[in-house]
């Protein structure tokens, strides 16, 4: 008996995972010469995306990481002048994060890499199958994120 044989779930779950952790570090080589480091890229992205200034724990939610994590990475981009720190017009021990203009340029050139990325690995793929990917991908997403408001206290 084969000690290696995953089943059909396992074998999902890390083709999704070692596929995500590829297609980050496929972005990351691309912004090299930018000196931003994943952490950072993909704060200012959020940030970017975001419809209104996130606080701080907000900014570390969307990324899935610890608040404590989020706040040396908030440092580095505050340093580096692609990002500020805000006091919130609505909760004074809030501080909301913000891309300076630099962040904003910065951001423009994410998305280009990113969107070269994208292209050349999903250049090949078969529409249909993307599609079908998509939907299921954003299925499990809903489940996760449901099993995971249902497991806190």
């Amino acid at each position: 008996m084969a000690l290696n044989s995953n089943t059909l779930e396992e074998q999902f779950s890390g083709a999704l995972h070692n596929t995500a952790r590829a297609w980050k570090l496929a972005v990351d080589r691309r912004l090299k010469y930018l000196g931003l480091s994943q952490a950072s890229w993909t704060a200012v992205a959020v940030l970017a995306k975001a419809d209104e200034p996130l606080s701080q724990i907000e900014l570390a939610n969307r990324l899935g990481i610890e608040a404590a994590t989020m706040v040396s990475t908030i440092d580095r981009l505050v340093k580096a002048e692609l990002a500020v720190r805000e006091q919130s017009p609505h909760d004074r021990r809030v501080k909301l994060v913000v891309l300076t203009k630099a962040g904003k340029q910065i951001y423009g050139k994410v998305m280009i890499e990113a969107d070269a990325v994208r292209k050349e690995l999903l250049g090949n793929v078969d529409k249909q199958q993307l599609s079908a990917a998509v939907k299921l991908l954003e299925h499990l997403q809903a489940v996760a994120e449901a099993v995971a408001s249902d497991a806190k206290p």
